[in-house]
């Protein structure tokens, strides 16, 4: 039976990346960590510091020199037939033309080498790399078109209405300029996305298994045998607690 009695029901994490003075310096790390609030994972080493020459609180995260090599802050996990859940991140990156994004909800998720839920190559995706659900924004330098695209996915394959290939937002990447990202997942399973402040796709049915629990995720993956840096102003996450007894 679902209760509160204490007030606790509501989920939220809100890392803004200020005070984190030990991440002045740029610190190496691999496998599992964290920085504020949030979960940090990736493939091969990656730089971490705290970027103090912009207001607000950013963190930089520098991600290894190998070809396909990624980053993920993450939270979680929130399941959305709890009452729902949502995300948002605020992010840029200094060369977005050699790198590939996505940022959203993933059921699946490792916490020592990490997959880009969805992948493009040309004119097509070239796979929905995790067999669980999936409702994310995605830019990828692979493509034909670079443009962000909202995506829905469950079990390898589209769901929630969407298309293979995911519905174009128009609006290309640009490098070193902020992009703001929104998902929403209803506790049916419907859900929407946003870039900057602007719905490309709300799913026509249940883009995800509502009783699946999710992470919210800001993935980073190389694109080209070179170092890239993605800066995070902001992650936001908010789901409900599970009151089952």
């Amino acid at each position: 039976m679902a209760t509160d009695p204490g007030g606790f029901g509501k989920l939220r994490v809100f890392e803004d990346f200020l005070g984190l003075g030990h991440f002045n310096g740029a610190w190496t790390e691999t496998g599992l960590t964290n920085i504020g609030q949030l979960a940090f994972t990736s493939v091969n080493e990656g730089a971490i510091a705290h970027t103090v020459d912009e207001p607000g609180g950013v963190i930089s995260i520098t991600t290894d020199t190998a070809d396909n090599d990624n980053a993920c802050l993450y939270a979680g996990t929130f399941k959305p037939a709890d009452g729902g859940c949502v995300m948002e991140a605020r992010f840029k990156c200094a060369d977005i033309t050699t790198v590939s994004i996505n940022c959203g909800f993933s059921e699946t998720l490792s916490a020592t080498t990490p997959v880009q839920p969805l992948e493009w190559s040309g004119a097509t995706t070239a796979s929905y790399a995790v067999a669980g659900g999936m409702a994310l924004a995605n830019f990828d330098a692979d493509t034909t078109t670079d443009v962000w695209r909202a995506f829905f996915g469950d079990a390898s394959t589209v769901s929630g209405g969407g298309a293979l290939n995911g519905t174009s937002s128009g609006k290309a990447a640009v490098n070193d300029e902020w992009d703001v990202v929104r998902v929403e997942i209803d506790p049916n399973g419907y859900a929407r996305v946003y870039h900057d402040g602007v719905l490309i796709k709300a799913s026509t049915s249940a883009a995800v298994t509502p009783t699946d629990v999710m992470h919210a995720i800001l993935m980073v993956e190389n694109r080209s045998s070179a170092a890239n840096i993605l800066e995070v102003d902001y992650f936001f996450a908010e789901g409900f607690r599970d009151w089952t007894v």
